[in-house]
């Protein structure tokens, strides 16, 4: 989990905002309080973290804050605070992709568990994006030739039958093959299999 990792808290009431503060604050997790969603919007950087947000809130509801961090592409883990007569729009909030939900007045360690999930699962999003933009890179930079050589390598067919097929030298193959897994950053056949494979199932 990344130390720069926030928990964004958004509720109109303050009570309750510096309350959930002191809470999150207290397992030594940093925290930003936001008195409406369109605050949060105006303010949010790219940040890591999670989103504690009540769901009835006056202006922008907690719902249309949904729609529109999904319209924004911020992919934060959102959990909604909600009241007992709220729990229909809360669930609604779930099958459309948030990440929790919890009733008012709630226990502070499922709060405070939810938050930790939320933030690991933010943390693992980050870093698999990282991965795919780095492996991205990696296979931009290959030359046609050497993509070649890596499609028939990750079939595992050997240099032999890889000239054979690109009507080349072994020789020719031998020296794309070196270049393409130093391009590539796999020490060996495996760990090149694994890296593309990450790059196909996306």
């Amino acid at each position: 989990m990344s130390d720069d990792a926030l928990v964004f808290i958004v509720d109109d009431d303050e009570a309750v905002r510096q309350s959930t503060a002191w809470l999150i604050e207290s397992i030594g997790l940093k925290v930003q309080t936001f008195i409406s969603a369109d605050e949060f919007l105006e303010n949010y950087n790219n940040e890591s973290g999670c989103i504690v947000m009540d769901v009835r809130m006056p202006g922008m509801s907690g719902l249309e804050a949904q729609e529109e961090l999904k319209e924004r592409d911020i992919n934060l883990p959102l959990i909604f605070i909600t009241g007992h007569g709220d729990v229909p729009m809360a669930v609604r909030a779930l099958k459309r992709g948030a990440f929790d939900f919890i009733e008012k007045p709630f226990n502070d360690q499922l709060l405070l568990d939810a938050v930790q999930r939320g933030l690991k699962q933010n943390s693992e999003a980050r870093e698999s994006l990282i991965q795919n933009e780095s492996i991205d890179r990696r296979i931009a930079s290959l030359t046609p030739r050497e993509h070649e050589v890596m499609l028939r390598v990750t079939e595992g067919k050997p240099n032999k039958v890889i000239a054979h097929e690109l009507n080349v030298s072994i020789k020719t193959v031998e020296v794309h093959r070196a270049r393409m897994m130093e391009k590539m950053e796999a020490s060996s056949v495996a760990e090149l299999v694994k890296v593309t494979i990450q790059a196909n199932n996306r």
